[in-house]
């Protein structure tokens, strides 16, 4: 449901081309509608002044060993409407408004995530917003470190609210600021094409990103963190992210705006980098501008039609044109190489080792294809099409390696991926989902600790949530927040929840998992390592437990391994990291 609330709906006001062009910033007061009814603060709520306003937030008890304090659904940049439609983010100017934030605001449009608990779907294309946590007893005589959160969803779904950030930092033993945020995502985000390289409107949702970690470095000081020392965290979509941002050595600013990245199941090599005007690219954008009625147009009124378009008719073609491509997994409105924020191919940044020089703890799921790959796949000639659909630029040659990396269970009964489980699926899906899981995110998080400069702590993911998904693109989310989903299931998994939790918060305070002591017992997690002992050191979490998938097995909560599981695998799709589809 599109949200009309003007309480909650940040309006950016009767915008013309003239005032588009000479502003560069958005007043907040033009934004909060429907509140200037609000005069007074409790002194028992948190309250902030910063330049653009003073927020008013709320307490989150949630049984937290320590109360939080949140400050939640409010505007960091301008309402990406109207003439802002497919433009930059709009930094906010200066006010002296009160602003209460006390709820979540609207999601980005796109293709639905239900956060934790479901709860009524409200999103709007003013969705810009951004919420910061912090312990309600943080000290006020020092800063403390701080963590940015960037939400998953193949850069078609998601929202800031998925993650449970205000559990994440109630349950901390010690304190730090951390933030999340919504982004620009679908065709609103990243309408990529050679027409919106022409306007200089190509990775919109990146830039959102960017402007956050602007307003977190100028900002974040006055509630207690260090713009000093941030942490950029995400998943999947979110990993992605941060892998770009890691490669981007074209930034303007005048020192580095986070310091230290946990990358959870992506990657800059994570799946495909098209270049802004790819043949595939340009083919779903003529199928948008068909939908929204905006085809035929000169390059030159192309945006000036979409922009008048009806923000249902846009938001309705922009998903039209996700789940046309899905099945194949060839997905729209993804992240481009626009001669700017993504400068170049990833690999040839890794190489170059000029890139951000940032501690990173990383990691992936045992099973990272079972939600992505068809379940019907039934025959080894459905695996080789599955394959030449996504990679058309394979031959033969790459087709028949895959398909000998991974053993057709009706030609070999010994093969890993024949499947006894019983389940309604086709008798190639495990086959598949392996091959698929590797190539997408398992061999570029390693691929990640093999090229990186710095420290790399690795994890592998091995507890089961169900017997068909295994451990399944991100289920780890949950633990690292102590989320109690995961916390209520027995008491191995609120352990092996509050281990985990307990890593993260080390490293996102000190760079080193290992260096904050937390509430759980837990072995040390020594570094990735390229040769010797240190070689393939991984934190394998959970494995042997399917305690979720209605098992007795209780595992190992974390064992630190040299773990070589699919590297062989591995071998190969670095090798098909250069061969790319233009």
């Amino acid at each position: 449901m599109s949200s009309s609330n003007p309480s909650r709906h940040f309006a950016f006001a009767l915008l013309i081309p003239l005032v588009l062009a000479a502003a560069n910033y958005a007043s907040l007061h033009q934004q909060v509608l429907g509140f200037l009814g609000y005069h007074s603060t409790s002194s028992s709520l948190p309250a902030v002044t910063i330049p653009q306003a003073t927020l008013v937030g709320t307490i989150i008890d949630d049984a937290f060993p320590t109360p939080v304090e949140a400050f939640l659904g409010f505007p960091y940049a301008a309402a990406p409407t109207g003439a802002l439609r497919f433009a930059k983010p709009v930094a906010i100017q200066p006010g002296n408004e009160t602003f209460k934030a006390d709820a979540f605001g609207p999601r980005c449009p796109g293709k639905q995530l239900l956060p934790p608990g479901g709860g009524e779907d409200i999103w709007s294309e003013d969705c810009l917003t951004a919420n910061i946590f912090r312990p309600a007893s943080l000290p006020k005589d020092k800063k403390v470190p701080v963590m940015l959160y960037i939400h998953g969803g193949a850069f078609n779904r998601g929202t800031a609210k998925m993650h449970n950030t205000a559990s994440m930092v109630g349950f901390a033993t010690e304190g730090f600021v951390a933030v999340s945020f919504n982004y620009r995502i679908g065709a609103l985000g990243f309408l990529n094409s050679k027409v919106t390289e022409k306007e200089g409107v190509l990775n919109l949702g990146l830039h959102d990103q960017v402007l956050m970690l602007e307003w977190v470095r100028d900002n974040i000081a006055a509630f207690g963190g260090d713009e000093g020392n941030v942490t950029l965290v995400g998943l999947s979509a979110g990993a992605h992210s941060i892998g770009h941002h890691i490669m981007n050595i074209n930034s303007p600013h005048q020192y580095p705006l986070f310091h230290k990245a946990v990358i959870e199941s992506g990657g800059p090599t994570s799946r495909a980098l098209h270049p802004y005007d790819s043949a595939l690219h340009e083919k779903q954008f003529q199928m948008f501008l068909t939908l929204t009625s905006c085809s035929g147009l000169s390059d030159a009124s192309i945006l000036s039609c979409l922009r008048n378009a009806s923000e249902a008719s846009v938001v309705e073609a922009s998903n039209t044109v996700f789940a046309h491509w899905n099945p194949s997994v060839r997905w729209a409105w993804q992240p481009v190489i626009d001669n700017d924020l993504i400068s170049r191919r990833p690999l040839s940044a890794w190489k170059s080792g000029n890139y951000a020089n940032v501690p990173i703890l990383t990691g992936f799921n045992h099973n990272e294809g079972t939600m992505y790959v068809p379940k019907t796949t039934t025959t080894s000639a459905q695996f080789r099409e599955f394959w030449a659909e996504l990679l058309p630029h394979w031959g033969n040659e790459e087709l028949d390696v895959v398909e000998q990396l991974y053993p057709d269970p009706a030609v070999y009964p010994d093969s890993e991926y024949l499947d006894t489980r019983g389940l309604d699926v086709g008798a190639q899906y495990k086959r598949l989902e392996a091959a698929y899981g590797h190539y997408a995110y398992v061999c570029p998080v390693r691929q990640t600790a093999q090229f990186s400069k710095t420290p790399v702590y690795l994890y592998h993911w091995a507890t089961n949530r169900t017997i068909l998904g295994g451990a399944n693109h991100g289920d780890q989310m949950w633990y690292e927040t102590f989320d109690p989903s995961t916390t209520s299931v027995s008491s191995t998994h609120k352990e092996l929840a509050g281990v985990f939790h307990d890593y993260i918060v080390s490293f996102v305070l000190t760079g080193d998992p290992n260096a904050v002591k937390g509430r759980w017992k837990r072995p040390v997690w020594e570094a990735w390592g390229k040769q010797g002992e240190q070689e393939h050191k991984t934190m394998v979490f959970g494995a042997g437990n399917d305690e979720r998938a209605g098992g007795k097995g209780k595992g190992v909560i974390a064992e630190l391994l040299n773990d070589t599981w699919g590297s062989k695998q591995c071998e190969f799709w670095w090798s098909q990291t250069p061969n790319v589809e233009d």
